[in-house]
């Protein structure tokens, strides 16, 4: 799909968007992370809620606990607008942590690591953190599941759309997000998803640049997150401004920020998960560890038996995990052209657009701590998602035999 610039603002496009969406949909939540994406679209949302006569708007707020105390600032000078009816989350849902090969996922808001915790709850009325509030919750839920199934409890099985705040110039996934031609879509809106029977997801700034949000924060007064004011004089580009839980794949390259910015959160931070301070040396000042741009091999090595000796210093069931990854690629591979092995390294670019198998692409997704080995063209799977759950709650630390 190639894109097509029309002769009108992306504020005006969105204003008309959210119209159309509150003139099709009784029932409507804003998914809210406190972010300056979702904080634009929220307080649209209220704008475009006032002329339809449907205040307050439903907001939904998964909290990760691992926050900037500015963001929690914001969240909550914005759940206390009267315009506002918040579901203010903090529940023990599992998340990755690619920080660490021995604590390769945390619990958010676990109880039995209380004394760890970044923060302790909220203090406000929206918040909830009892396990047995939703019906469909259990201790331990992916991401990913939690709000699939709150979408589904909200809507009751009347159509319901969901807001989410995400725009395509900011990674090559969320564009395909709204390019993917074989979606369901709602009323054929091509920034639109169907996420279950009656649930829809609407991206009403899809088409904005990071600019953009900044421009309409100015020129409407809108309230924001003040976290981006220190992170612009610690000198972030605009672009690469990100607020979310700090140990994930994508997220840990912004983790030393934690310690230029909030250096007492930054101190809990460290001490809540394995590996945090590892992250913060080496994804910034040391590029090479997680393989993300370039790769050293260590002397006396090939990338075969480097990728060998990765696996061998791994904890037992990472290394099966990963063992059982890597024979699949391979076996694909020998049935593609390979028979005998795959090669030391293959075109840079070819390996970068997973069309060529290496060894070195091997090293890196192990360098990478890449779990779900993204990297060998494989995905996350609900049943590698409930393997790597029965090992969280069945060994304390990680690191014992599965």
């Amino acid at each position: 799909m190639y894109k097509k610039y029309n002769d009108v603002s992306v504020y005006d496009a969105a204003e008309k968007r959210f119209d159309f969406i509150y003139e099709n949909f009784d029932k409507v939540y804003i998914s809210f992370s406190g972010g300056k994406d979702s904080g634009v679209m929220l307080n649209m949302a209220i704008e475009a809620a006032r002329r339809h006569n449907k205040l307050p708007i439903d907001v939904l707020i998964v909290d990760l606990e691992a926050q900037y105390n500015h963001t929690v600032e914001y969240i909550t000078r914005t759940v206390s607008r009267e315009e506002v009816k918040a579901y203010w989350v903090c529940l023990p849902i599992h998340l990755r942590n690619a920080v660490s090969q021995y604590q390769t996922h945390w619990v958010c808001w676990d109880e039995e690591k209380r004394d760890a915790w970044v923060r302790e709850y909220p203090d406000h009325p929206s918040v909830i953190k009892d396990i047995n509030y939703f019906p469909f919750f259990r201790k331990g839920m992916e991401f990913e599941e939690f709000v699939r199934a709150f979408g589904e409890w909200f809507s009751q099985g009347v159509e319901t759309a969901c807001l989410v705040g995400i725009r395509t110039d900011e990674s090559f996934n969320r564009y395909l997000t709204i390019a993917n031609l074989t979606k369901g879509r709602y009323k054929r809106r091509q920034w639109s998803t169907l996420m279950a029977p009656q649930l829809y997801s609407f991206y009403p700034l899809y088409d904005w640049k990071a600019r953009d949000i900044w421009i309409a924060n100015g020129k409407y007064g809108y309230d924001y997150n003040k976290a981006y004011d220190l992170m612009h004089l610690a000198g972030v580009s605009l672009s690469q401004m990100r607020l979310c839980q700090p140990f994930g794949d994508d997220q840990r390259k912004g983790l030393y920020l934690y310690k230029i910015l909030e250096p007492e959160t930054w101190a809990k931070v460290v001490n809540r998960v394995e590996g945090a301070n590892f992250g913060n040396r080496y994804s910034v000042n040391n590029r090479t560890a997680f393989g993300n741009f370039r790769m050293n091999l260590p002397e006396n090595h090939t990338y075969k038996s480097y990728a060998k000796f990765l696996l061998d210093t791994m904890p037992p069931y990472l290394q099966a995990h990963y063992q059982r990854k890597i024979d699949k690629f391979l076996a694909y591979w020998k049935k593609n052209g390979f028979e005998e092995d795959i090669p030391e390294i293959a075109d840079p670019k070819l390996e970068s657009q997973r069309k060529a198998p290496s060894w070195r692409r091997i090293c890196k997704v192990l360098l990478k701590n890449d779990y779900w080995c993204r990297g060998l063209s494989f995905s996350q799977t609900k049943g590698e998602m409930q393997k790597q759950l029965n090992i969280f709650l069945k060994i304390p630390h990680y690191h014992q035999d599965d």
